[in-house]
């Protein structure tokens, strides 16, 4: 399915639905979207959000003969602990047959996805990244990703930022995506929070990707994420990975 995410442009979900595990999920865009679209009598959806392995997904991406880039399981995560390696093995297997795509997988369960490739290789065609939300519960994530060998790109969605994250070492990192929450019940994100990032990924030569402020602008004022736009300090960043293969 064409994305609306921007830094991706197709998604393909072999699993739907999830359940919540840190502070970034409290106000999850996919549950809200799942239950609309449960609403709505959409083929996939008739139970909502909960966890729902998809096999009749499974081969989607080989019928596409055009070269895109997929983010994999965006209604939920490919490392769920109810996901059984053995349906995590499908979808890698139709990764590696569509070899003309890549595929970017995300996931709040790095300790998860660091256990499932301690024994199998990483397909040249993917990216694998997590989620860093805080520093609590999103930094320990970054040194699960790190563990993983011979990834072609490893990356960073620091998506909602919730708070500074201070000095952090990103060696081994190759793109960090950076926004804001959205939604009605958003919390803001900081300026300086922001900055704070793209200014290590400066320093560390790392491509920085600002996605969007969110609900919350950086003036700190509430309205459409669309009005607050995807500026940071005026200038546009929407860099991608240095070294794609």
């Amino acid at each position: 399915m064409v994305s609306k995410i921007e830094w991706t442009e197709e998604t393909w979900n072999p699993i739907t639905g999830c359940t919540k595990i840190s502070s970034g999920c409290k106000h999850c865009y996919a549950e809200v979207m799942a239950r609309r679209l449960q609403a709505m009598g959409m083929k996939g959806y008739e139970d909502g959000f909960k966890l729902t392995l998809q096999p009749q997904r499974l081969l989607e991406p080989l019928h596409n003969k055009k070269p895109t880039m997929y983010f994999v399981n965006s209604m939920s995560d490919l490392f769920h602990e109810k996901v059984p390696f053995n349906f995590i093995d499908s979808v890698f297997d139709t990764i590696q047959k569509a070899h003309w795509h890549k595929f970017q997988v995300l996931t709040k369960r790095a300790n998860i996805m660091a256990e499932y490739f301690k024994k199998r290789k990483v397909p040249e065609n993917v990216w694998l990244g997590v989620t860093v939300e805080n520093r609590k519960e999103g930094l320990p994530r970054i040194d699960f990703l790190k563990s993983i060998q011979n990834v072609s790109i490893k990356f960073l969605s620091i998506e909602p930022l919730l708070e500074d994250l201070g000095r952090v070492n990103f060696s081994g990192i190759d793109w960090i995506i950076v926004g804001g929450e959205s939604g009605l019940q958003a919390r803001p994100m900081k300026k300086e929070w922001a900055i704070n990032i793209r200014n290590q990924c400066e320093e560390q030569d790392i491509a920085f990707y600002f996605k969007q402020w969110g609900t919350w602008g950086e003036d700190m004022k509430k309205r459409s994420k669309k009005e607050n736009g995807h500026l940071l300090d005026n200038e546009t960043y929407r860099e991608m990975p240095k070294r794609v293969v």
